[in-house]
């Protein structure tokens, strides 16, 4: 059996039975006696799309930024350095990438962390929980769409935070790095962007009528400039702690007025009462049945951008699942979907820059509908300047926000209760931006449905709790004759099942098995007349099985299977990869991968800068489903 541990129960066993109601939800693992000292750390896995292969002979540079142990860090600042420009690998780059590693030994809980660059979020991660022989794991991220953040002035600040408690229980104190790996163009890559034009317009894909504008490829490029929306100090944090429904955080923001897109770039993990929104029950159920848990408000949440008081997006979070959630042996050492690199949600603000161009200070405001305690969220404005007019003109068109509809059914039977919840919004926003490139006018489709059930059944010892979210998102850019210039259709969907039951023990303890299955699926359409057309599908899909015997704080036996199945394919290729863990043991873990040469190249050399979000042989690159784009 594996070494002790700490893990964290973060299904709220308290709603389960009166007798559990003071349960706590965080839990010891006396499993088996810990190793003699010298066993190598443990690698865990995060099974998702490798990062491309740099093409041959690029230019490179590896920048170590921080280096940091966080002991007992719980209520400190975060962690700083200063951060530069590499000389040596000047812009502009193909890829950059951010490698967060970590390690840790000893008895510790989950953390949540982030690394921002003045005081715009790269990355939300969280850690995995450590054994007393130690584990590690490195998280590497494409953040080639932050270059105008990492091409700064050389006064530059990276921080990182990660509270932490440290102390005679809690052992565990997690050694992070940060480093950046910057990739140049190669020459000969960048000399084939007027044979891939030819070839574009031989293919039919760029032959427009001479009289009509067509987009820049800067419009698919990485922004020209990020404006963080998030604390201005930082001390606690970059990010905005929600605290309730009603709780809604701003930033006032002055764009230049030479902005010719906007897209906002949103960043969110729910927390202590709400870390499993998607399995609340109503506060009358905690009520009725005298529960002391908080964990309450029902299963639906949803993020909403603002701007200037009138809605301007919303999402439903995909609910990631950290690595002591439901059942911590799940996840060993294969981490839940998104634990390590949870995502980001774009929503296209373009529409609305003719109330933005103006020089004034604009408020840009974040909250969770039906949220409580606590959600951290932040977020980045993403913008591009016209290179030729220090002004454009702009003006808001159409704009329909319904209200949100939500219907709620809810039946209770002393501990036992059925909880429906079905949402629905549709909004629809357009708006024309007049620069030198031309006048175009953006439309914004959004449709966002979810439907949640929550049920507890055998007297309060079985819970069953099924989330269906889905959101589609169509973007049109199209010129004054209303030709559709280019366009980017999104639709994301994440069903999640549960079902957990607790059985009777001895001397004082009692059985939690649980059973889980849960996936993530993008699918991306995405063209621009004359550049490029471009489709991505990811799937992502887990189920985990098992069981645990806990006695107060501790789980003193159990057992537990995972099986991971990850899929990404796109006009280049296709990617695949299963693991199948049992019992933190990797029994299987196959990876298929098949790819198309482009124009005769070698897919590591063309590909890997198109995936990078760069420049494809002079097209640009289509929106990656890394994140949840366009949403």
């Amino acid at each position: 059996m594996p070494p002790r541990r700490l893990v964290r129960l973060l299904f709220g066993l308290a709603l389960l039975a009166p007798v559990l109601a003071d349960v706590p939800d965080r839990y010891a693992t006396p499993r088996a006696r810990a190793g003699v000292g010298n066993a190598p750390a443990r690698e865990y896995l995060d099974p998702t799309y490798p990062l491309p292969r740099p093409p041959a002979a690029t230019p490179s540079c590896v920048v170590p930024v921080l280096s940091y142990s966080f002991g007992h860090t719980y209520g400190a600042p975060p962690a700083k350095a200063a951060y530069a420009p590499p000389a040596a690998c000047p812009g502009p780059w193909s890829l950059v990438v951010l490698s967060f590693s970590a390690a840790c030994a000893g008895d510790q809980y989950d953390r949540v962390a982030a690394v921002w660059l003045d005081g715009a979020e790269l990355l939300r991660t969280t850690t995995a929980e450590p054994t007393a022989d130690g584990i590690r794991w490195t998280v590497r991220k494409d953040v080639t769409r932050y270059s105008a953040l990492l091409r700064s002035p050389p006064d530059g600040v990276l921080s990182v935070m990660l509270e932490n408690v440290v102390n005679d229980q809690y052992t565990g104190v997690y050694n992070v790095s940060v480093s950046l790996e910057f990739f140049g163009t190669p020459a000969y890559l960048s000399d084939a962007g007027s044979s891939s034009s030819s070839a574009s317009a031989a293919a039919g894909l760029a032959d427009p009528d001479p009289a009509t504008p067509t987009l820049p490829e800067s419009y698919f490029q990485p922004a020209d400039l990020i404006l963080p929306i998030s604390e201005a100090t930082g001390e606690t944090g970059f990010w905005f702690r929600i605290q309730n429904s009603s709780d809604s955080r701003s930033k006032l923001v002055t764009i230049p007025s030479s902005t010719y897109r906007a897209v906002l770039e949103v960043f969110v993990s729910p927390h202590a009462n709400d870390e499993f929104w998607y399995s609340n029950p109503p506060d009358l159920y905690i009520r009725e049945n005298n529960l002391t848990t908080r964990r309450g408000n029902a299963a639906y949440r949803e993020v909403v951008v603002s701007l200037d008081r009138h809605f301007a997006g919303s999402f439903v979070p995909f609910p990631v699942i950290y690595t002591g959630g439901i059942n911590p042996l799940f996840w060993q050492p294969v981490a839940a979907l998104g634990a390590f690199d949870l995502p980001s949600y774009d929503v296209e603000l373009t529409p609305f820059l003719g109330l933005l161009v103006d020089g004034k200070p604009h408020e840009i405001a974040l909250s969770v509908v039906d949220g409580i305690a606590e959600w951290f969220v932040d977020a980045n404005l993403h913008l591009w300047l016209d290179p030729s007019s220090s002004d454009v003109s702009a003006a808001l068109g159409r704009y329909r926000t319904p209200r949100l509809s939500i219907t709620r059914r809810y039946s209770t039977r002393l501990l036992d209760g059925s909880f429906n919840i079905r949402a629905k919004r549709k909004s629809f926003f357009s708006g024309w931006v007049n620069s030198s490139f031309g006048n175009f006018t953006t439309e914004v489709e959004t449709k966002v449905e979810a439907t949640s059930f929550v049920e507890f059944s055998n007297q309060g010892k079985t819970k069953t709790v099924r989330l269906q979210a889905e959101q589609e998102t169509k973007i049109r850019i199209r010129s004054e004759t209303r030709k559709v210039m280019g366009k980017v259709e999104t639709e994301a969907k994440f069903p999640l099942w549960l079902q957990t039951v607790t059985e009777d023990g001895e001397n004082g303890t009692y059985v939690l098995r649980s059973n889980l299955t849960h996936s993530l699926s993008v699918e991306t359409e995405a063209e621009a007349a004359g550049l490029f057309e471009r489709e991505e599908k990811l799937a992502d899909e887990q189920a985990a099985a098992g069981w645990m015997l806990v006695r107060d704080h501790d789980v003193v036996n159990g057992t537990a299977a995972t099986s991971s199945a990850y899929r990404y394919s796109d006009d280049a290729g296709r990617y695949e990869r299963a693991i199948y863990a049992v019992d933190g043991a990797v029994l299987s873990d196959n990876v298929t991968e098949s790819y198309r040469a482009v124009d005769g190249a070698l897919p590591d050399a063309r590909d890997a800068c198109c995936r990078g979000g760069g420049r494809c042989g002079g097209t640009a690159a289509a929106a990656k489903c890394s994140d949840i784009a366009a949403m």
